[in-house]
């Protein structure tokens, strides 16, 4: 960088959830040098970038592996998302060979999140409690779901999952589409929180078909948590100024 050159951060820009031939899932920026960015300026670059989620990794929170993490809406910082934290746990694995054992967010989330890796799939396992208060509205068909209006800012569905299930395929699949207003976000093509709080309210897994074409899958685990999980891609990286 030259003198007169201002500070920049490097986002690489991952899709998360895809389907299994790579297509569609949700844009996730992910900042890997975190200190790049001044915590003054996090916000305002989630909200420059315009993805649902934007990470900051703020490096090693002790001795085992475990990184730090911020997440910002366009609008806010929150404790805990579904796709950041899974292609953050990616993208992590990636870059270092092997994935971190946990993601500790500092902000409102007690314990850290465990994490891990298999090719082009992350998982992460959750307390469905920790995960934003989303409202999940069961209608009556998959078509009811696809063809539903998006909502405009300040009507109704501000923050919810709207869902049927799918009876085409073997296993408990649900069609779903996320609206997420309440965080700056019209739609939301994969909601991994959403998921996690659908399946703690049925009881069971869940794989839930999701915006355009994304796929997200969540199954219980001992103690009440959720494992949900899917497949990641990177599509490249870009670079941001950011405030000095």
């Amino acid at each position: 960088m030259s003198p007169t050159s201002a500070p920049a951060a490097t986002v690489h820009v991952l899709r998360v959830f895809t389907n299994a031939r790579g297509q569609y899932g949700n844009p996730l920026g992910v900042v890997l040098d975190g200190a790049s960015v001044p915590a003054a300026g996090r916000q305002a670059l989630a909200a420059r970038l315009g993805y649902s989620e934007t990470v900051y990794v703020d490096g090693f929170a002790d001795k085992g592996g475990s990184r730090k993490v911020q997440i910002f809406t366009p609008t806010s910082e929150i404790p805990m998302a579904g796709h950041p934290l899974v292609g953050t746990a990616w993208l992590l694995a990636q870059q270092d060979g092997t994935p971190p054992e946990f993601l500790v967010q500092p902000v409102r989330l007690d314990n850290p999140v465990p994490c891990a890796v298999s090719g082009a799939r992350a998982r992460i396992d959750v307390t469905p409690s920790t995960a934003p208060d989303w409202e999940l509205e069961q209608l009556a068909d998959p078509g009811a779901v696809e063809s539903a209006a998006v909502p405009g800012r300040g009507e109704h569905w501000q923050r919810t999952l709207i869902w049927a299930w799918d009876d085409a395929h073997d296993e408990p699949t649900v069609r779903a589409r996320t609206f997420a207003w309440a965080w700056g976000v019209e739609e939301d093509e994969a909601c991994g929180s959403g998921v996690v709080r659908l399946a703690a309210l049925l009881g069971h897994g869940v794989r839930a078909r999701t915006g355009r074409g994304s796929v997200v899958e969540a199954t219980m685990r001992p103690g009440g948590l959720v494992r949900v999980g899917g497949r990641v891609v990177l599509d490249g990286r870009r670079e941001e100024p950011v405030g000095a």
